[in-house]
């Protein structure tokens, strides 16, 4: 069981979330197991752990790889003998449910807002990275960095490099399940991120900013043919939500990590 729950973390940490995880959860007469038995079930069909082996073992496995990709748990009952020629005789109930990687979260720039966003994020079960190239603003006691790159005590990766340097060493990696915030000191970087990322596979993309300077970072976007119309569609901006009235850094923070945990849960939902 502990090489189940091991692997788990590790799909969790490498972001992936094709995995099945099945628990019998009652059983009757006799089993080849009982109560508490679990095994993993990765999107190739390798197993971690077992519930029984045979042709039980074979339809979990089938039944896992559906919920996979339904993404809802589902309780599964087997009477061995009817179901599947087991001379064990016995009845089971195996509890399917999906992994659900957490989601990464690139923010641009730890500010206020950006630090604030970081902690929430991280509470709220996204895989946090946090990026700026301006060492001093990592200097306080709990944002202490003595590497380039490291994970503080909440979790949160830090990374101590301009934006650039990053997209050219392909540091970062983007998928669906991509979110990505930008809340930078300067807004000529703010646009180069933006810019750059529009054209990266994401879940998410949102930029702070007045109307004002959405407007401006549009129309430098088409003027210098860096983005078009249809990707700027799905660019989040001025970015989260923004029918409330906030004013402190906390305060928007708040109203950008409620944008994000709604666009999770549609997505989850999917």
């Amino acid at each position: 069981m502990i090489k189940v729950y091991q692997k788990i973390a590790s799909l969790e940490n490498e972001g992936i979330r094709a995995a099945a995880l099945c628990t019998i959860v009652n059983t009757k007469g006799s089993t080849p197991r009982k109560a508490g038995a679990k095994m993993l079930v990765l999107l190739d069909e390798q197993i971690v752990g077992t519930i029984g082996g045979g042709s039980l073992e074979k339809k979990v496995i089938a039944d896992a790889l559906e919920v996979i990709a339904n993404k809802k748990p589902q309780l599964f009952s087997h009477a061995l003998v009817h179901d599947h020629g087991m001379c064990c005789g016995g009845s089971i109930e195996i509890f399917i449910e999906p992994i659900m990687a957490r989601k990464k979260l690139y923010i641009f720039g730890a500010g206020h807002i950006g630090k604030a966003l970081a902690k929430f994020a991280q509470q709220l079960n996204f895989k946090v990275h946090l990026i700026d190239e301006r060492s001093e603003m990592f200097e306080e006691e709990v944002w202490l960095v003595k590497e380039q790159e490291r994970t503080d005590a909440d979790g949160i990766q830090t990374h101590i490099k301009n934006h650039r340097r990053l997209f050219k060493a392909n540091e970062l990696l983007f998928d669906a399940d991509t979110f990505i915030c930008v809340v930078t000191h300067d807004h000529a970087y703010d646009r180069a991120i933006v810019a750059h990322c529009a054209k990266q596979p994401h879940a998410y993309l949102g930029m702070i900013g007045s109307e004002r300077k959405v407007l401006v970072a549009k129309k430098a976007f088409l003027a210098g043919k860096l983005l078009t119309q249809k990707e700027m569609k799905h660019i989040d901006w001025p970015m989260g939500i923004t029918n409330i009235k906030v004013q402190t850094p906390t305060e928007i923070a708040i109203a950008i990590i409620a944008k994000l945990i709604d666009v999770r849960a549609k997505m989850d939902a999917d």
